[in-house]
């Protein structure tokens, strides 16, 4: 168990290296952001007094080599645009995508895992029809249309909901959520139904895909020959044995919406890190873009690490193989 968590963190803190040396040369070579950052009037000299006061005018590897020096005092730079401390800015608006991804993803769960289970042990029947063809809408139509037509329809056509913002805050055990009031809920339910359609296709036709198989297998016959209801064969027997695939999923799929949230926020301005990182871009504000991406990889390892623990609890032979593999 130890010795494949250290490996986890070993594995993630290459990650992070690997990713801080693409964002930090990947954004030196995009442009020089002093001419984002100064008056088009400006003399040269100034220009030049800009370019060091941001320690630009020091070779590419010096920079880098700073940097990594930064960040091992746990400084990651100041915005290029507001001065403000890089990291300080993304915690600020990490949390508000940090739900908007939880939102998804339980949306995702909740009904998918359902679908799927419905389909999967109705192969063939009309509602297994209806499951596929609405996961292939899910896994075709663009985010950006899909938020737009949730906008259309339930703000402006039928003015149930808001269409942009994060809502009011409620607070519990410390905790600051938008997921805490009503008004908050009304506000994130647009954006994460929008968020959710993929995850929630793609959960829908592993449960179909793993219930289908389980159905053959004989523990579920014998199951059934023993007169247990449908219901307890379908959501404890069959839902057990294909839970490892579906967490795995779910904690991939997780890291992957708080990364590219960046639509969704975008078209329901949502206070998220996405739209803080388009901004960013567009002013090449590197300090800022390379910790958010860093930020993004932290919870990705994370996220696998937890996943492999859960692994260990759901299937006993996960645990006798990580540990015959640690020894």
């Amino acid at each position: 168990m130890v010795k494949l968590i250290a490996g986890r963190i070993l594995q993630g803190f290459g990650v992070l290296v690997a990713v801080s040396l693409i964002a930090f040369f990947g954004i030196y070579a995009i442009g020089d952001p002093t001419s984002l950052l100064v008056d088009p009037q400006a003399t040269q000299q100034d220009v030049e007094q800009v370019r060091h006061n941001l320690g630009l005018d020091q070779p590419m590897w010096r920079q880098y080599g700073l940097f990594v020096g930064s960040l091992a005092s746990g400084d990651f730079g100041r915005s290029f645009a507001t001065h403000e401390p890089a990291m300080r800015m993304i915690l600020e608006r990490l949390p508000a995508t940090l739900e908007l991804a939880l939102a998804a993803i339980v949306i995702a769960v909740v009904a998918g895992v359902p679908a799927g289970l419905a389909a999967g042990t109705h192969p063939g029947s009309r509602l297994d029809r209806v499951v596929m063809t609405a996961s292939i809408l899910g896994f075709s139509l663009p985010t950006f249309w899909v938020g737009l037509m949730l906008i259309l329809v339930f703000a402006v056509n039928l003015g149930w909901l808001p269409s942009f913002g994060r809502g009011e805050l409620g607070s519990w055990l410390g905790i600051h959520s938008s997921l805490f009031t009503l008004d908050g809920l009304r506000h994130i339910l647009l954006p994460a139904l929008n968020l959710a359609l993929f995850p929630m296709s793609l959960v829908a036709r592993l449960t179909r895909s793993g219930a289908r198989e389980a159905l053959e297998l004989d523990f579920v016959r014998f199951a059934r020959a023993k007169g247990i209801s449908e219901r307890r064969v379908v959501f404890v027997h069959i839902l057990k044995y294909i839970s490892v695939p579906i967490v795995t999923m779910i904690g991939m799929q997780l890291g992957l919406l708080v990364a590219f949230a960046i639509v969704t926020e975008s078209v329901f301005s949502w206070p998220g890190t996405g739209k803080l990182l388009i901004e960013s871009i567009g002013r090449l504000d590197r300090p800022v873009v390379v910790a958010y991406l860093l930020v993004i990889v932290s919870i990705f390892v994370l996220l696998n690490l937890l996943t492999d623990l859960v692994y260990l609890t759901l299937d006993p032979r996960v645990r006798f193989d990580a540990g015959a593999h640690a020894e």
